[in-house]
């Protein structure tokens, strides 16, 4: 009897030694692709900042869809105002289209899935920390530069719906609030 309990005792002890091997190497496992998608993040975006790329691991932001990062204040701005209406979507279609990204293409896939369906709030987050160590690697000019043409971008959008009859206050309260956050990015 004394050798089924001890037979017993070892069993338990082995299942849970096993059970504490799994978690280590599933903790392991996920240790190692987080170091590999952060290497790939900085080499795509020329990001080096640990904490920068550490949070866009965390809003769950792959390097596959760090391209579209350029389009997100254009969807932010469209959607300010809870829907996106015609002439946003060409405005935020024809811009997607002057950056590069190519109707059929992944990037413009995602784009169009934005434009239908408004994407999480995370994105936003996850976009103000990418230009926070975008400008980490710009020279002043160079952000000066890239801040006026993004926001432009973005001010076209906005500037799409036209306002109240296509006359008076072109960029709604929302979508002006959105500019304001996107333009603290950069300082």
């Amino acid at each position: 009897m004394n050798s089924n309990i001890f037979d017993r005792g070892l069993s338990l002890e082995e299942a849970f030694f096993r059970k504490k091997d799994a978690e280590l190497i599933a903790l392991h496992r996920k240790l190692e692709n987080i170091k590999r998608t952060r290497e790939t993040l900085s080499e795509v975006s020329g990001i080096h900042n640990a904490k920068v790329l550490d949070k866009l691991i965390e809003l769950e932001i792959s390097p596959n869809i760090l391209s579209s990062m350029s389009v997100v204040p254009l969807i932010e701005v469209a959607w300010a105002d809870g829907k996106i209406d015609d002439a946003e979507c060409a405005a935020v279609l024809e811009a997607a289209a002057s950056n590069g990204i190519k109707k059929g293409s992944p990037d413009y896939c995602l784009l169009e899935n934005w434009l239908k369906h408004r994407p999480p709030v995370k994105l936003l987050e996850a976009w103000l920390h990418y230009i926070e160590g975008l400008c980490e690697t710009m020279t002043a000019a160079e952000r000066k530069s890239f801040k006026s043409d993004l926001l432009g971008r973005a001010r076209k959008v906005a500037e799409a719906s036209g306002g109240i009859l296509g006359v008076a206050l072109k960029v709604s309260s929302g979508e002006q609030a959105i500019l304001k956050k996107m333009e603290s990015a950069f300082s």
